[in-house]
C-alpha cells in the first residue's frame, strides 16, 4: 500500500469517526420514498433490543459511507443524481437479497452484524469495495462488539497502553479493509478472524500487544494462500509506523513536561563514578506501571510525586529505593497504586536478573528477555549450587516458550514486594548479592522441581500446567514447597 492511500484512509478514519452534526447533512433516507419496494418481515436483533426492518435505515447508512469516502477525498458535489441512484440501487439489491432469503427460509431474524455485513457484500458484489470499506468503519461504531470475546480470556494492550477485551469482531473487520484495500472479496476474513482467536486464546497469556495480533493476523493470512493481501498489510503496518514516529516531532511539548525534562540529578554509580539522570528511565517505568489502570493522577503529577527527596549525589541504590518507595506511598491516595507501585519494583527486578534496561530495550522486549534468560539463569543457578543440576534434564526451550511475563501485572506492590524478600534466589558469591529470578522464572522452576520424577515425555506438560496455575494464582503451594522445590 502506498503513502497517499496512508493518508486518504487515516482521512477517511477522520471523517467516519466525526460526529454528524460536523459533517454535511444529506437525506438519503428519502431516495426511495416513491417507490414501491418490496421488503419482507425482518426482526433486526440490535444491541437495544430487536427491531423490525427499515430499508431507509439502509440508503442511510449507505449514503452516508458515501459520503464519508467522497469527503475524505475533497469532493464537495456529493448528494448528485449519480450519488443518489447508486445509493438507491444498493438499496434495492439489499432488499432483494433478503427476500430471496425469507422465501428460502421463512420469517428472518438477522443480527445487526449480519445486515451489514450483506450490506458490504452488496457494495462488493458491484466493486464499490471503497464504499464497502468506508462502511467497516461505520459499522465498527455502530455495533456494540465490546462483549465479543469469543472465550478468549486475554486482553488487548493497545499502542495508547490502554488494556481493553479480547474483541473478535474489530480483528475480523481489520482483516476484511485490508481485502477490501485490494478490490478483493472479504468473505475468508472470518475464517482468518476466529484463526486468530484460537491462537490468542492458545498462548496462555494475561495479554497481548497489538503488534503481537498484527503478527497474528500476517502468519494467518499467508497460511490460507492470502499472500498478496499479506503482503499489502505488511507494508501498511510499515507506512502506519513510520507515520507515527513522525507524530511527535510536530507535537509540542507541554510546559509541564519540559520542565520536568529540565530537573536533572548527579547519581553516583557504585564505583564512585557519577552520571546525569534526565528521568528518562523513570518516565517509561510510570508508562509501563500505569497500563489498564485509571489513576487519580495523570503521568507528570506521578512523575513529581516518585521525584521527592531526590537530590544530587544520591546514590543509584537510593535512588532506585526513593523511587520505589515514593510509588508505595501513593497507595493511600488510589487503591490501584498498588498493582501501580508493584510494577515499579518489577521493572528493577527485571533489570536486575534479566540485563533488560526499559529505555533501551523497552517493555515489549520483555518476553524475549525472560526467554533467552531462562536457561542461563538454569545454569548460573547450578553452578552456585542453589538449583539441582536435574532440572537440566527438563526440554528448556519448551520450557521457556511457555513463560508469561504479562501475568506479573496482577501482582499488587505486596505481592511483588514478598516474594522479592523471601523467595526469589540470591546469589551471594559475588561482591554485590543479586537476585537471579523474576517472578515468572520463581514460578516455573517450583514448577519443574515438583515433576522431575514424572515421565520423560509428559513432564514438561505437567510443569508448564502447574506455572499456569501458579501465574494465574489459581493455586499456590505451601511455603516449604516455594523454598525448596527445584
Amino acid at each position: 500500500m502506498n503513502t497517499p492511500s496512508i493518508h486518504q484512509e487515516l482521512a477517511l478514519k477522520k471523517f467516519s469517526a466525526a460526529p454528524q452534526d460536523q459533517k454535511p447533512n444529506y437525506n438519503w433516507r428519502d431516495i426511495l420514498k416513491d417507490e414501491d419496494v418490496t421488503v419482507p418481515e425482518v426482526q433486526v436483533l440490535c444491541p437495544q433490543g430487536d427491531e423490525r426492518f427499515d430499508l431507509s435505515e439502509v440508503a442511510d447508512t449507505v449514503g452516508k459511507s458515501l459520503a464519508n469516502l467522497l469527503l475524505s477525498k475533497g469532493e464537495k458535489d456529493i448528494f448528485n443524481e449519480k450519488n443518489q441512484r447508486f445509493v438507491a440501487d444498493i438499496t434495492r439489491e439489499v432488499a432483494h437479497n433478503l427476500t430471496t432469503q425469507a422465501l428460502e427460509r421463512g420469517p428472518l431474524r438477522v443480527s445487526l452484524n449480519d445486515l451489514y455485513v450483506l450490506i458490504e457484500k452488496t457494495l462488493v458484489d458491484n466493486s464499490a469495495h471503497d464504499v464497502a470499506k468506508s462502511l467497516l468503519l461505520k459499522r465498527a461504531q455502530k455495533i456494540n462488539i465490546d462483549r465479543d470475546t469469543h472465550g478468549v480470556t486475554v486482553r488487548l494492550i493497545r499502542r495508547n497502553h490502554q488494556v481493553v477485551p479480547w474483541n473478535a469482531a474489530k480483528i475480523e473487520i481489520a482483516i476484511r479493509k485490508a481485502f477490501l484495500s485490494l478490490q478483493k472479496d472479504p468473505a475468508p476474513a472470518s475464517a482468518i478472524a476466529l484463526a486468530v482467536t484460537g491462537r490468542a486464546a492458545a498462548v496462555k497469556q494475561a495479554f497481548l500487544h497489538i503488534e503481537e495480533v498484527q503478527d497474528l493476523v500476517q502468519e494467518e493470512l499467508m497460511k490460507a494462500g492470502h499472500y498478496k493481501v499479506a503482503e499489502d498489510y505488511i507494508l501498511y503496518r510499515a507506512h502506519r509506523a513510520a507515520a507515527r514516529a513522525a507524530e511527535p516531532a510536530t507535537a509540542e511539548t507541554p510546559a509541564s513536561e519540559l520542565a520536568l525534562q529540565n530537573s536533572m540529578v548527579v547519581v553516583a554509580r557504585a564505583d564512585g563514578s557519577t552520571y546525569l539522570w534526565d528521568g528518562i528511565d523513570l518516565k517509561k517505568r510510570i508508562e509501563y506501571a500505569s497500563i489498564g489502570l485509571d489513576l487519580c493522577l495523570n503521568a507528570d503529577e506521578i512523575e513529581a510525586e516518585l521525584r521527592r527527596a531526590l537530590f544530587d549525589n544520591i546514590a543509584l541504590g537510593d535512588l532506585n529505593n526513593s523511587i520505589v518507595l515514593n510509588a508505595k506511598t501513593l497507595i493511600e491516595k488510589d487503591a490501584d497504586f498498588a498493582k501501580f507501585a508493584g510494577r515499579i519494583q518489577l521493572t528493577y527486578i527485571y533489570e536486575e536478573v534479566l540485563g533488560w534496561d526499559i529505555v533501551q530495550d523497552g517493555i515489549a522486549a520483555l518476553k524475549s528477555f525472560h526467554q533467552k534468560a531462562f536457561v542461563k539463569y538454569i545454569e548460573h543457578g547450578i553452578a552456585i549450587k542453589r538449583l539441582t543440576p536435574r532440572l537440566k534434564e527438563y526440554n528448556l526451550a519448551k520450557i521457556a516458550a511457555a513463560i508469561d511475563p504479562t501475568a506479573d501485572f496482577e501482582f499488587d506492590f505486596l505481592g511483588v514486594q514478598t516474594l522479592y524478600d523471601r523467595y526469589l534466589i540470591i546469589d551471594k558469591t559475588g561482591k554485590r548479592s543479586r537476585r537471579i529470578e523474576t517472578p515468572q522464572f520463581f514460578w516455573m522452576r517450583v514448577a519443574m522441581g515438583l515433576f522431575l520424577d514424572e515421565k520423560k515425555k509428559t513432564r514438561e506438560d505437567w510443569a508448564i500446567r502447574l506455572y499456569d496455575l501458579y501465574k494465574s494464582r489459581r493455586f499456590c503451594s505451601s511455603t516449604p514447597t516455594l523454598f525448596n522445590s527445584g
